[in-house]
């Protein structure tokens, strides 16, 4: 338990110090990158560029040069690996963030220290304070967390290493800021930071069932991971009602720490509320509206829900009923934060994020301009236009200068002086042939299109990736599925998947594509059909390289190098279907 419990947020007052911020959005532009060279002038890796004390951007950009994750890569594993020089930061870094892994095919490690833990809780009050706005939390709630710490470890150097959510969900301030914006987590600890994942999402929602008349909000870092915990929901929630019958936690959680922590939350036997839990789950047609029905008091469902995650907004969709709010999540990275939701009513699609001018330096680069062009001339915060795509270049208290991010987003608004941002797709992610540029946003969208023809046939796409073979010659596509299952018509099932596979085909807009596909320089595109649970299998790999759960995002692009991501697919195919659209 918390010593002191942090008080209330004042959300008007937070409200009111993002708007002072962002009237002169390009000021504080100036005064952060100031206060970032002066903090870090002396560096190993800003003294070779021969800034000689100059804090102007103009200065800063025509010395420091525009870099990648690869450019930066040694300097980062020197401070892993001990070395108590200033490499990229003046004050000492003493934890190691891992990105996710699922862009790459393996983590990166990024700097991690108090400066991302105060621009985190800033972004996190920022938000609900918008959202509160709109949706008022009432009284003491809580908040149903999917959210889950991965494996800390020690790296070469001593230093603590782990993914950025577990990094902040270990930080005392979490907590602090969860209380004061009134939805704790109604799991405790030694649930979020179990070993064993299954155990952590069993007690979940478990811990949701509780207190559920007291939920208020049902969030994660990503949909994917809402979407997961209420499927598993579907299936298991018999036991979990047991549990609370009797009282007794099922002896499926093993782990002697949780099982002591939920002692505390399980009381006692509880037949009136597994008796009332039961009636809804048997009342409800094909699970839809699960979380209002289970949970009448929560406000809305939170998380990110754009990029790679719009997938799986559907089916939250479904979850959550025809009234209950679907809030998408701020727009951050590994790396850090980069802007805020203050406009929560919008619909997870047309989401856009208004950048935060305090908690670094933000750079565009034009898209649609000869390269070499276009990056020598990056505009800053305030200079973007309306309506172009930018690739964003980011310089933070964290030891990156003039980064590429590698995400690519449109420009929709302004709030005040800072722009509202759209995320459109990561810049580095394509599918690609011959001529061909698929980026991840066509993909989800060919997706979205053929996936509509499995609604009459009692279908549903659980997820999706794709991989662009040329072991053959010409290459082609391959989208691999997994769907629910219907075993009642299995000859009118390969009729509709056929006719998928062709939709797909048809669905790429990229001219280059359509035009080799016509002269055959792009083979035809083959639908792969796999196993249930072959997704899961992915994710139980990159939880098992460190990543965690909440972390997790499932890669909508392998490379040719991810050989296990690849052979878990090739195991897992059922039936394969190649396209006749273009015959």
């Amino acid at each position: 338990m918390l010593e002191k419990i942090e008080e209330r947020l004042d959300s008007e007052a937070v409200i009111e110090e993002f708007e002072s911020l962002t009237k002169d959005a390009g000021r504080v532009q100036r005064e952060i990158l100031k206060r970032i060279l002066q903090e870090n002038g002396e560096i190993e890796y800003l003294l070779k560029f021969g800034l000689d004390g100059k804090t102007d951007p103009a200065s800063f950009k025509a010395r420091v040069p525009i870099v990648t994750h690869e450019d930066l890569e040694p300097y980062i594993r020197r401070i892993a690996d001990g070395e108590k020089s200033s490499v990229l930061t003046a004050k000492p870094i003493s934890t190691i963030s891992l990105s996710s892994g699922t862009t790459q095919g393996k983590p990166k490690y990024v700097p991690f220290n108090d400066a991302l833990i105060d621009s985190t809780m800033q972004i996190y009050k920022t938000s609900f304070a918008f959202r509160n706005r709109e949706y008022p939390i009432i009284g003491n709630g809580k908040a149903l967390q999917f959210i889950y710490g991965s494996k800390q470890f020690k790296t070469n150097g001593g230093l603590t290493a782990g993914t950025a959510t577990t990094n902040v969900y270990r930080n005392t301030e979490f907590k602090k800021t969860m209380h004061a914006m009134q939805t704790p987590c109604s799991s405790p600890d030694e649930v979020i930071f179990g070993n064993n994942f299954q155990e952590s999402l069993y007690c979940h929602l478990l811990c949701g069932l509780i207190f559920s008349d007291e939920i208020q909000v049902v969030s994660s870092t990503f949909a994917h991971s809402i979407v997961h915990a209420f499927r598993t929901f579907e299936t298991i929630w018999p036991q979990l009602v047991t549990d609370i019958r009797d009282g007794v936690l099922s002896s499926r959680i093993s782990s002697l720490n949780i099982r002591s922590a939920m002692e505390k939350v399980l009381v006692g036997p509880n037949p009136k509320l597994a008796d009332k839990i039961h009636r809804k789950c048997l009342g409800l047609s094909n699970w839809y509206g699960l979380i209002p029905e289970i949970f009448p008091n929560v406000k809305y469902v939170y998380g990110i829900m754009t990029g790679s995650m719009e997938g799986y907004v559907g089916k939250l969709r479904h979850y959550a009923g025809g009234e209950l709010a679907l809030v998408s999540g701020d727009y951050g990275s590994s790396e850090g934060w980069i802007g805020v939701n203050v406009n929560p009513r919008l619909s997870p699609e047309m989401a856009t994020f208004a950048v935060l001018p305090n908690i670094g330096y933000f750079e565009f680069v034009e898209m649609g301009l000869p390269e070499e062009a276009a990056a020598a001339q990056p505009v800053g915060l305030t200079e973007v236009e309306v309506g172009k795509e930018y690739e964003i270049i980011v310089t933070t208290f964290a030891g990156l200068y003039r980064y590429r991010l590698g995400d690519i987003v449109k420009v929709k608004g302004f709030h005040n002086s800072t722009p509202e941002l759209q995320f459109i797709c990561r810049s580095n992610l394509v599918l690609n042939i011959n001529l061909d540029k698929t980026t991840e946003k066509d993909l989800q969208l060919s997706v979205n299109t053929s996936a509509n023809l499995l609604t009459g046939e009692k279908l549903e796409l659980v997820d999706f990736t794709s991989f662009a073979d040329r072991s053959t010659d010409p290459g082609n596509y391959v989208i691999f599925w997994e769907i629910t299952a219907n075993n009642n018509n299995k000859n009118n099932n390969d009729e509709i998947m056929q006719e998928c596979c062709n939709c797909l085909d048809r669905s790429f807009v990229d001219a280059g594509y359509v035009s080799s596909r016509r002269v055959k320089s792009i083979g035809k595109l083959e639908l792969k059909l796999l196993k249930r649970g072959t997704f899961n299998k992915i994710m139980d790999y990159y939880v098992g390289l460190g990543s965690a759960v909440s972390q997790f995002k499932t890669p909508r692009f392998i490379g040719v190098n991810n050989h296990k991501v690849l052979n878990i697919l090739s195991t897992n195919v059922v039936k394969t279907y190649s396209s006749t659209a273009f015959d």
